[in-house]
């Protein structure tokens, strides 16, 4: 969890946000989803506005070490990172959602000069960044709703600014395929040119603390996963009974991966976007993967797509890694 996407950029909204095109693909991609063998579908289908304040529900999980730990990261080393951010610096955060984790950076940095949050989900992001306006007036905000793992058009640089910083926490770069992953770092290397990237990865680890982080005791996980389900009825004229599939996730070590499906609990017919699909028992939907790296392979993905290796911020555990990857000039 999570993911986000590029879009290119439309008409500015109030308040300085900006809706990127074509967002939805929500019912093109779901039919394809359905029609395949195996059926998987794109993680950001997740986050429409009940499954960002689901996924929010799930950060404040004990069993959820991801973001506990990342903020400690960012809380301890901050004032170093902003260091090498320099004075009037840009953030460009990839998937913001509730814009938590990036207050710990603005609080460190000098003089930054534009924050420009992307989200996929416009109106969790306008919420978050009504509330980081009232808390940084001086700073400018501006949200810009888009698929950011699409060719990304961000506006151009204000006046005087310094680096352009991108941040794209919370191990977002798990949900990708290894091309998405090395594609998404090309594309960042050259938005962020003469920049750097911030970036969040989780690490391998004890398979049993991955089990318990991604099925956690309240359900919450479960019912963010059974949520797609719930958001095509409402969007695409879905007739699917949630009581009928179960959440289930794993770790599968082979591919250093958590995966996350839907099972169909019995034989059974659905419909949405006027069209049937029959689902055996036990067949799946495949909702997500979270991949986990070492140091070392993130480092190398990274080489790939044309960034030089900076710094890596880990905690003492080993569980969650802060890279800093310069872009190219």
């Amino acid at each position: 969890m999570p993911a986000g996407t590029l879009g290119k950029l439309q008409t500015p909204l109030a308040d300085g946000e900006t809706r990127g095109a074509s967002l939805s693909g929500f019912d093109r991609d779901f039919v394809v989803a359905l029609s395949g063998t195996p059926r998987s579908i794109s993680p950001k289908y997740f986050y429409d506005a009940q499954g960002s304040i689901l996924f929010d529900r799930i950060c404040e999980l004990p069993e959820y070490y991801p973001t506990r730990v990342e903020l400690a990261l960012l809380a301890t080393h901050a004032r170093e990172m902003a260091r090498h951010m320099g004075p009037g610096a840009e953030i460009v955060e990839f998937g913001a959602g509730s814009l938590r984790k990036v207050r710990l950076l603005l609080g460190a940095m000098e003089r930054p000069a534009r924050y420009l949050p992307i989200d996929i989900s416009g109106e969790h992001l306008g919420a978050a960044a009504r509330a980081l306006r009232r808390d940084y007036p001086s700073l400018h905000v501006q949200p810009l709703v888009a698929d950011y793992t699409r060719h990304l058009l961000l506006p151009a640089p204000r006046d005087g600014a310094g680096q352009r910083i991108g941040f794209f926490p919370g191990s977002t770069i798990g949900n990708f395929t290894p091309a998405e992953a090395l594609h998404f770092l090309q594309m960042a290397a050259q938005v962020l040119r003469g920049g750097a990237l911030l970036l969040g990865a989780d690490l391998v680890k004890d398979p049993d603390v991955l089990h318990a982080a991604y099925n956690d005791a309240q359900g919450v996980t479960a019912a963010f996963n059974l949520n797609l389900l719930a958001r095509a009825n409402r969007e695409l004229e879905g007739n699917f009974d949630l009581t009928q599939f179960a959440h289930s996730a794993f770790y599968n070590a082979p591919l250093q991966r958590i995966e996350m499906h839907l099972v169909s609990r019995r034989r059974q017919r659905v419909r949405v976007c006027g069209q049937e699909f029959e689902f055996a028992e036990g067949e799946t939907l495949h909702t997500e993967n979270s991949c986990k790296f070492t140091i070392e392979s993130l480092q190398t993905l990274a080489r790939q797509a044309g960034f030089a290796i900076g710094p890596v911020w880990t905690d003492p555990q080993k569980y969650f890694s802060l890279h800093w990857l310069s872009a190219p000039t």
